[in-house]
Formats: structure tokens, sequence, C-alpha cells
């Protein structure tokens, strides 16, 4: 039988820092996951009903909360946002977190 004993030991590469903890919990993230199952919803119903403007009204809410949450990331309100880290730190102050 094989010796299957090794003396290696195993390096761990970590990153500089941790990165942010919030999971998406910001204003961007939120506006955009609702209006895209929003969006989606209503074109499935269009869909099913057959109804042609209901499905492209649907096509268009959910573009619409794609380019919605771009901006408000670019604005601040997305994770690491300046906004965001304000929201955390007074939530912090305050006792409250995530």
């Amino acid at each position: 039988m094989a010796d299957r004993s090794t003396s290696r030991s195993e390096t761990a590469y970590l990153p500089p820092s941790a990165p942010p903890m919030n999971h998406g919990h910001t204003t961007a993230a939120w506006t955009m996951t609702v209006l895209v199952i929003v969006g989606f919803t209503v074109g499935a119903v269009g869909m099913v009903l057959a109804f042609s403007w209901l499905f492209w009204t649907g096509v268009g809410l959910t573009v619409l909360g794609v380019l919605l949450g771009k901006i408000l990331q670019l604005m601040g309100f997305g994770q690491g946002g300046d906004r965001t880290r304000a929201k955390e730190e007074r939530a912090a102050a305050e006792g409250r977190s995530h």
C-alpha cells in the first residue's frame, strides 16, 4: 500500500480587505428588482391573453427597471455608493444594522 501522508502545508491567499457585506440591500437594487419582476409579470399576462400592447408595456417596464437601477447606482444609491454608505453609518450609529 502506498503511503498517503504528506508534509506539505497549504497557503491561503486572501483579498486585502473584505468586500461590502450589504448583499445588495440598496435602493438601486430593490428598485431594479421590483420593476423587472413587475415588467416580466405584465409581459407574461399580455402574452397569455394575446394583448400585444400589454406585452410591450411589460417589456418597457423591464427595460425601465434596468436603466433606473443603473442610474441610481451611478447616483450613489448602489453598493459602495456614497449615499448607501451614509445610510449604513447612520444605521450603525443608531444601533441598527442588516
